[in-house]
C-alpha cells in the first residue's frame, strides 16, 4: 500500500493536470452558460499548457547556452546536461494563441448577449430557431 501512495505522492503534478482537465472539461460539456463554458475552455488550455512545461523540466540541468569559451577550452557537450527549450518556446506560442482564443470568445460573448439578451444555451438555439 505504500509503494502506490509513495507512487501518487511522486507523480502530484499529473495528478493536478488531470483535475484540472477534468474540471475545463466539465465546464465546457455540462454547463449551459457560455462564459463558463469559455472559463472551462480557457482551464483546460492552462492545464495543458502546465503539462508540456513539466514535462520538459530537468532536475540539475542547465540552460542550453553554450559560450565561445567553453569550444576553446574543449569542454565536451551533452544534450543531456541542458533542458530542452523546445517545449517552453512552444508553450509561449499556445498561452498567446490561448489568450487571443479566450478574448475572442468572450468578445463574442459579448455581442451575443447584446442581440439576445442572454447566454444561455438553450434559450439561444429556441430563439434562433424562431428566427
Amino acid at each position: 500500500m505504500s509503494d502506490v501512495l509513495s507512487v501518487i505522492i511522486a507523480k502530484y503534478n499529473y495528478w493536478l493536470y488531470v483535475i484540472l482537465m477534468m474540471i475545463g472539461l466539465y465546464g465546457m460539456i455540462a454547463k449551459n452558460n457560455l462564459v463558463k463554458k469559455i472559463v472551462g475552455m480557457n482551464i483546460f488550455q492552462t492545464a495543458i499548457i502546465l503539462f508540456y512545461v513539466s514535462i520538459g523540466y530537468k532536475t540539475n540541468a542547465s540552460i542550453p547556452i553554450i559560450t565561445a569559451a567553453d569550444t576553446a577550452h574543449g569542454v565536451v557537450v551533452k544534450a543531456a546536461d541542458y533542458i530542452n527549450p523546445l517545449t517552453s518556446c512552444l508553450m509561449l506560442t499556445a498561452i498567446v494563441v490561448s489568450v487571443a482564443t479566450f478574448g475572442y470568445a468572450m468578445a463574442l460573448a459579448v455581442r451575443i448577449y447584446q442581440r439576445y439578451q442572454t447566454l444561455e444555451e438553450d434559450e439561444l438555439r429556441m430563439r434562433l430557431s424562431e428566427e
